[in-house]
């Protein structure tokens, strides 16, 4: 909406009279936050209950976040070989969503309101599976784990977030998620680097975020009150978009090369970014780390959980000239049915007078003498594994649940890749909304998409009840050639977008345990630690050495371990985060 020729969040609007909104906000009043980078082999990071304003009109609002943050966490940098241990305790004493925890979700109670359950995720990381964050190993307040983390993959941009069991969405959205830089010998982040990017000053790392905010600074985890308060929603939209924890804030940039790491850390929306000028950038990198070549564009789709590593030439500006960072992928069919509508706005940058990063866009990222290797061809695959999305009818838990496999997520008929092997993932979307579909463990790559006929496909090939497994052939019910990835998808991924009545093929490699230099099918506990809550300081920025004292060591009171025995391999998800909490995740093996 536009009033005096300023754009405000949309108030209270009686054409829409099924969603909440946030109250009229300007735009642009706030600095861009500049997100702390620490560089460590070894950190203590705190889940902690904050208070946080999101813009400059709004009080502080209860908010959670890692370490000394307000809300979100502090960029942490690693390097390639050498491991990142996280000494990880949560100190959580009040949920900003207490009152929207869904006990009837995977054996929730009220408890968990209180004593609230987390776990840390490194999502993208390559990491043995005691460390990834298992959703049923959870820490609860009192508690933590040591978290270690090999890098031996190649650079990239990783982020950390909340992966515990059916409160993902309530934990990340209240502010438990934070970026993670992965370096190496040629991208190393420092003035000189061997690609020749931009670095310090103008590496900016962007954590873009929709929101629902109250008038008393205070988020809303629900978009719509059709659904009763304490219920689980299917995916709020939000109606401000949030860079860094402000609304709509400003970044003063020099006229030159930057380089941005976007991360999109929404729970529920895809976003096709562009700038408003239409002005070109250039596609570096995806998850997997650098393309084989800058890919020049105008915009990116970018959805849950996916990150983009841009180059942006703000010199096309001159000086004290303005763009802005918007949105224009429309709201998801379902959510659009009962009134939503885009969020079109991030941010604004504004140009400065002075020069910045004069070095010009590299032609090459790997490949050639000093640069990492290239990507190279998609592999054959030696497997092809048809796998579903579905939203079946659940008449015991309405409205209705998200499904893999038409499964829910204790189920033991899970994917059993074998170490060694090259498969091919058929994705069958069999519903009316895009669902980003995320990977532990693995990188793959996107081979393409192809439009089906859901509606034939399941009169012939009938989804059953839920609980049993349905992975239909979408092969005889295609309507369209493949169309093959966009362009800035050519590289690894460790999440991809799979659009509705359609199925998304992808390639990924299993690797060995000799390969990975652990086990990935190995068995581990549940266990997590105990620590001394009064202990001063709440281990933030200042003890990122890590050496304050160890999680079961100095200051700890025991161990504690939780019900069920040993735990086994990864999950794979949808990353709207609703719909992983309920149920769109599966566990899924490697095995020998």
């Amino acid at each position: 909406m536009l009033l005096g020729g300023r754009a405000f969040a949309d108030g209270p609007d009686i054409s829409r009279p099924l969603l909440f909104h946030s109250p009229r906000l300007e735009p642009f009043v706030d600095d861009l936050p500049l997100l702390s980078r620490l560089d460590s082999s070894s950190y203590r990071i705190d889940a902690v209950s904050t208070m946080h304003s999101f813009h400059r009109d709004l009080p502080p609002g209860p908010a959670l976040a890692y370490g000394d943050n307000t809300y979100g966490g502090p960029t942490l940098v690693a390097h390639r070989g050498q491991e990142t241990s996280i000494e990880y305790r949560n100190r959580i004493d009040a949920h900003p969503f207490a009152v929207d925890f869904d006990t009837s979700l995977h054996g929730l109670s009220e408890r968990d309101r209180t004593d609230v359950p987390t776990s840390m995720h490194l999502h993208g990381g390559v990491t043995p599976p005691e460390f990834d964050g298992n959703p049923e190993q959870i820490s609860r307040p009192g508690q933590g784990f040591t978290y270690r983390f090999p890098n031996r993959q190649d650079a990239t941009t990783l982020w950390y977030h909340d992966h515990a069991m059916a409160v993902t969405r309530l934990n990340a959205y209240a502010g438990l998620a934070g970026m993670y830089l992965l370096r190496d010998d040629h991208d190393t982040g420092l003035p000189g680097n061997p690609l020749g990017l931009p670095s310090g000053e103008f590496e900016l790392d962007l954590v873009l975020q929709e929101k629902i905010v109250d008038s008393n600074g205070s988020q809303s985890i629900r978009s719509t009150p059709i659904v009763p308060q304490g219920r689980w929603e299917g995916g709020a939209v939000g109606d401000v978009g949030v860079v860094n924890g402000r609304i709509w804030p400003e970044a003063r940039v020099a006229r030159g090369l930057y380089r941005l790491r976007l991360l999109n850390a929404a729970s529920f929306s895809i976003w096709d970014l562009h700038f408003s000028n239409g002005m070109p950038f250039w596609v570096i990198g995806m998850e997997g780390g650098l393309l084989d070549a800058p890919v020049p564009t105008t915009r990116v789709r970018l959805s849950p959980g996916e990150r983009v590593d841009l180059l942006v030439d703000f010199a096309q500006l001159d000086a004290d000239a303005t763009v802005e960072l918007r949105n224009s992928e429309p709201a998801a069919p379902q959510a659009a049915q009962i009134g939503a509508v885009l969020m079109p706005l991030f941010m604004r940058f504004r140009a400065e007078s002075a020069r910045g990063f004069t070095g010009p866009v590299p032609d090459r990222l790997r490949g050639g003498p000093g640069l990492p290797p290239v990507v190279g061809p998609i592999p054959a695959p030696q497997n092809v594994r048809n796998v579903s999305l579905s939203q079946p009818s659940e008449v015991r838990i309405p409205p209705s649940i998200m499904s893999l496999n038409n499964l829910m997520y204790h189920s033991t008929d899970i994917e059993m890749p074998r170490q060694g092997t090259v498969e091919q993932w058929s994705i069958v979307n069999a519903t009316p909304d895009p669902h980003p579909i995320h990977l532990h463990l693995v990188h793959f790559r996107v081979l393409g998409r192809q439009a089906i006929n859901t509606l034939a496909m399941c009169a012939r090939q009938p989804q059953p009840p839920i609980g049993l497994k349905w992975t239909p052939d979408p092969d005889p019910y295609v309507v369209e050639p493949m169309r093959g990835p966009e362009p800035w998808e050519t590289g690894y991924k460790d999440t991809v977008i799979c659009d509705p009545n359609s199925v998304t093929r992808i390639v990924a490699y299993f690797p060995t345990a000799d390969e990975l230099g652990f086990d990935p099918d190995a068995t581990f506990s549940r266990e997590v630690h105990t620590f001394d809550p009064h202990r001063a300081g709440h281990g933030g920025h200042g003890d990122h050495t890590g050496h304050a004292g160890t999680v079961g060591t100095a200051g700890a009171a025991g161990t504690v371990g939780t019900a069920g025995g040993d735990l086994q391999g990864y999950v794979w998800h949808c990353h709207i985060l609703d719909h992983e909490d309920h149920d769109m995740m599966l566990k899924y093996r490697t095995v020998t």
